[in-house]
């Protein structure tokens, strides 16, 4: 995996996403409550604060609980939940350790259906059907990993031409898109809840 991502809108941490498969899940992890820029810088932020050039999920599986969690609560925070953020990503990487040796991209390697790479993304910590529909279709769009019938276990977020999540930025215009996409998603939300009072 070595591509170049435009997730964070910073080059450090798009790079670090790029050829990092366990930076990659990690800020699909984080991008939830906060600008999606934020999320994706978190794995940058915590490599640096670790002291190392990439993640490494058997050092974050054994990081001390509080420790972990200071670690992301140092200004900037990693996250506006640092704390719970800190507990799921060391869950996700024990996951990681108990099941795939450590190694984020054994998830995807040599799978060649896209519903198996939906269930076993699934079952990551952390990751419900629509976490797990997104980033495979980040991994289809962007990261050339396309096994048979990748679109259509992606669902809406795996159709070309659209843009409903980070599977489709590519850039600042594309963010944009994203960023207006998920505005109209909420608002049509807050309107059918309205109607339905």
């Amino acid at each position: 995996m070595d591509v170049t991502l435009h997730l964070a809108q910073d080059p450090e941490a798009d790079e670090l996403l790029g050829r990092s498969p366990l930076a990659a899940l990690t800020g699909m992890l984080l991008d939830q409550q906060v600008p999606m820029e934020w999320a994706f810088k978190g794995p940058r932020t915590i490599a640096d604060r670790l002291g190392l050039d990439d993640l490494d999920a058997h050092e974050i599986a054994a990081q001390d609980p509080e420790a972990f969690a200071a670690l992301l609560s140092q200004k900037p925070a990693v996250h506006r939940y640092p704390g719970s953020m800190a507990k799921r990503i060391q869950q996700l990487c024990q996951y990681l350790v108990e099941h795939y040796d450590g190694n984020a991209e054994l998830v995807w390697k040599g799978v060649t259906d896209g519903r198996e790479l939906l269930r076993r993304l699934e079952e990551l910590p952390g990751f419900g059907r629509q976490k797990a529909q997104i980033f495979l279709a980040l991994l289809g769009k962007q990261l050339g990993v396309r096994p048979k019938g990748w679109q259509e276990a992606a669902g809406a977020y795996g159709e070309k031409g659209c843009h409903r999540s980070v599977a489709d930025i590519t850039g600042p215009d594309s963010l944009a898109k994203v960023r207006a996409h998920k505005q109209e998603m909420k608002a049509a939300a807050k309107a059918a809840k309205a109607a339905g009072k």
